[in-house]
């Protein structure tokens, strides 16, 4: 069985050490968007040790400020106002309301992905399979 690819995982927030349980209980925008404690395929413990994801706030702040220059520079080249502050405060304010949901889920996943020494991919789980049992 091929392996799973690293960036398919992370865009469908699978677990990073095994690539196919879901961190996440529920849908991005649902009111049960919450992170499952443990992998359910390869029952990897996801908060490493405690407070682990208030590192995620550094994260999720670091894409809030992109998200705010993105939407800030496509604001200016949709409507090329450069007279009102409201319109662009408005439109960057209303655009991370909107995206905080998904701040909130790719913030843990680029942490445990790219920032968490103490987590590797493990091929092995890759499987249709849960591991342990027969």
């Amino acid at each position: 069985m091929p392996e799973t690819p690293k960036s398919w995982a992370m865009l469908h927030c699978k677990c990073p050490r095994c690539r196919r349980g879901n961190m996440f209980q529920g849908g991005a925008y649902s009111f049960s968007n919450k992170i499952n404690l443990n992998c359910p395929h390869c029952n990897l413990y996801f908060e490493i040790e405690p407070g682990y994801f208030y590192a995620a706030m550094y994260v999720s702040y670091a894409l809030n400020v992109g998200e705010a220059l993105g939407l800030a520079w496509l604001t200016f080249l949709i409507t090329h106002n450069s007279d009102s502050p409201w319109l662009y405060l408005s439109v960057i304010i209303l655009g991370c309301f909107a995206l905080a949901p998904i701040n909130f889920r790719y913030s843990r996943v680029l942490l445990l992905y790219w920032l968490s020494p103490k987590i590797h991919y493990q091929p092995y789980l890759d499987t249709d399979d849960t591991p342990g049992k027969s």
